[in-house]
């Protein structure tokens, strides 16, 4: 019998909004959702897009690395919960513009901070707000590398939103909660094995899955015009042949009608490829079918808004709510270690020697974080520094 408390694995599975019935019985099994075709397809656009994975992370972080084939499947969330550690690291970078979808990177925080303490050249790197932008900064520099494949496959104009990192308990993750296509990375790093899983919906998996040239597994189902009309299917080479008319005599009060909006008349029999209309009875007139099949209707393409344009105005709006939002700027002149016993020794008149040689670049921090370089100018009789490189993103990481 109880003793009324719960395990750990069932506080988890109720953060995650999983089925309690299902605790302890076999993992969820994938859900049907896409054919053999799309899953080819699929497969095809992350085969495509690996070497760029695996040139990004061997510069990065000069290791050793090396990717498997991806799997493709498509899971719901309590299921693909069950598959994944119960602390994760998770980067949220949405598809944005022509293919809007949650998409959402998953790794093991073992594989997290294997990949920090590589670009920092460290070991046993913390998972802090530092190390995360390390982790968004991978994940940014591969979607890249997939955009740039999808806008050749089609998706004009495709964009995303910018990657967001955090270390959290796995239920905290915002995973979409229909089903979503899994696509799971094996990834080598210095001899050890990790996994890295891209998580997008279901309908842009599909979509993606068209663009690389899925098929359907069944011929689409057209419909027969005059089957619906209950004349009958087409016969032979003809597809009109053999359709006797005469025979729908019944049918010449609702489509004599017809002659009085316009359809005029041509009388006598009009065969049209064994079609008898000679005698369809009723009072029907059917000569002016002939205008109809005949007209040439005005036909003008539907114009579309930009849709780029209207979500970079949006984007605009939106950053110049923190336009007037004030940041500590900092210029580091250099930096040195002592020993507590150098330090409480310190008086008037002591030299530190810093890191910095005479003439090198400062360092430009924001919210003590690196973004530029640059050289101390006096201006009057204060100091001010003049920007001489801006960093890149990796740059900035790297340098803390």
């Amino acid at each position: 019998m109880s003793d009324g408390s719960i395990s750990q694995d069932e506080i988890d599975a109720l953060l995650a909004g999983v089925d309690m019935g299902g605790m302890g019985a076999a993992p969820a099994s994938p859900s049907s959702g896409m054919s053999d075709s799309q899953t080819s397809a699929l497969r095809s656009f992350l085969e495509g897009n690996i070497p760029g994975l695996k040139s990004n992370l061997d510069s990065m972080t000069g290791g050793s690395v090396d990717i498997g084939t991806p799997t493709v499947e498509v899971l719901k969330r309590d299921g693909f919960l069950r598959k994944i550690p119960e602390m994760v690291v998770g980067t949220v970078i949405d598809f944005s513009s022509i293919l809007p979808s949650d998409h959402v990177f998953v790794l093991a925080p073992e594989f997290a901070q294997k990949i920090v303490s590589l670009v920092n050249n460290e070991s046993n790197a913390e998972l802090d707000d530092m190390s995360l932008s390390v982790i968004s900064e991978t994940i940014s520099q591969h979607v890249g590398i997939e955009l740039t494949a999808l806008e050749k496959a089609g998706f004009k104009g495709i964009s995303n939103n910018p990657a967001e990192s955090v270390h959290v308990p796995k239920a905290m993750v915002r995973f979409p909660q229909q089903d979503f296509a899994v696509f799971t990375y094996p990834v080598t790093m210095d001899g050890t094995a990790f996994s890295l899983w891209e998580i997008v919906q279901l309908k842009a998996a599909t979509d993606i899955a068209q663009a690389f040239g899925a098929g359907s597994d069944s011929p689409p189902q057209t419909v027969d015009a005059m089957s619906m009309m209950g004349m009958g299917s087409s016969q032979g080479g003809n597809p009109m042949g053999g359709m006797n008319m005469g025979q729908m005599g019944g049918m010449g009060a609702s489509m004599g009608q017809m002659g009085q909006m316009g359809m005029g008349g041509m009388g006598g029999g009009m065969n049209m490829g064994g079609m008898n209309m000679g005698s369809m009875g009723g009072g029907m007139n059917a000569g002016g079918m002939g205008q109809v099949m005949g007209m040439n209707p005005n036909v003008q393409s539907v114009q579309f808004p930009n849709l780029q344009l209207g979500n970079m105005a949006m984007e605009q709006g939106n950053i110049g709510l923190i336009m007037d939002v004030y940041m500590e700027m900092t210029v580091e002149l250099g930096r040195t270690r002592k020993v507590i016993k150098e330090i409480l020794g310190m008086g008037e008149g002591t030299i530190i020697e810093l890191d910095k040689l005479a003439g090198e670049p400062v360092d430009i921090l924001v919210n003590h974080k690196p973004i530029a370089k640059g050289e101390v100018v006096v201006i009057d009789e204060n100091f001010g520094v003049r920007v001489t490189e801006i960093l890149s993103p990796v740059e900035r990481v790297s340098d803390m």
